[in-house]
């Protein structure tokens, strides 16, 4: 387990896996569709009235652009990581990473493949997935008693732009990670894997 202490802001979800849904983003990001079809809406975050600046912008600045997190961290030496997912049908979780005096260290997108590679199977435990890729999706969270297997499951937009689900399978007793897998979302109207945009961080 992580040293760090994990506390639930006011505004999360009653299903401790959920994400926000899209009507409960701050009102530094808003929602903008793409041209084309309507069931391939895709999406892009504009933060107003101006982005946020890693080692410039204070604790109340990130708040204000990004809203309350859906969980966050406090470690022993006063940094703290905020967690903000978007969804469920969202594609994208920022963590937000506060040095001990309050500024903006960096803002980074976590649900893609290079924090996906940093989950190892039989070391990883359910603490430590939880810090690395935010809240899982509620809809997604799943135990299978003849393994007694725990999944928890995220989407996201993978390297092609289209939806996809990252799953990690725990042993249910130690909550150790057993393995993790990745496969495209066959949601479309017509069963195709629909598609997406990658968010643009709001930082500079």
């Amino acid at each position: 387990m992580s040293a760090a202490s994990v506390t639930r802001s006011a505004r999360m979800t009653k299903t401790a896996m959920g994400h926000r849904s899209a009507s409960t983003l701050p009102r530094g990001l808003t929602w903008c569709a793409a041209a084309g079809a309507a069931w391939l809406a895709a999406a892009c975050a504009v933060l107003a009235p101006a982005p946020l600046q890693q080692g410039v912008s204070n604790r109340e600045e990130v708040l204000a652009a990004l809203g309350e997190p859906a969980l966050r961290w406090q470690d022993p030496d006063g940094r703290e990581q905020l967690a903000y997912p978007h969804g469920p049908a969202g594609t994208e979780t920022f963590m937000a990473f506060l040095a001990p005096d309050g500024r903006l260290e960096k803002l980074e997108k976590v649900l893609n493949i290079a924090h996906f590679a940093r989950i190892e199977p039989g070391r990883s435990d359910r603490a430590a997935v939880l810090r690395l890729l935010g809240p899982a999706l509620a809809s997604g969270t799943s135990y299978f008693a003849r393994r007694n297997e725990l999944v928890w499951e995220w989407r996201y937009c993978d390297e092609w732009n289209g939806q996809a689900f990252f799953d990690v399978m725990f042993d249910a007793a130690t909550g150790i990670v057993r393995s993790t897998m990745q496969r495209p979302e066959l949601g479309g109207w017509d069963g195709v894997q629909p598609q997406c945009s990658q968010w643009v961080l709001p930082v500079r």
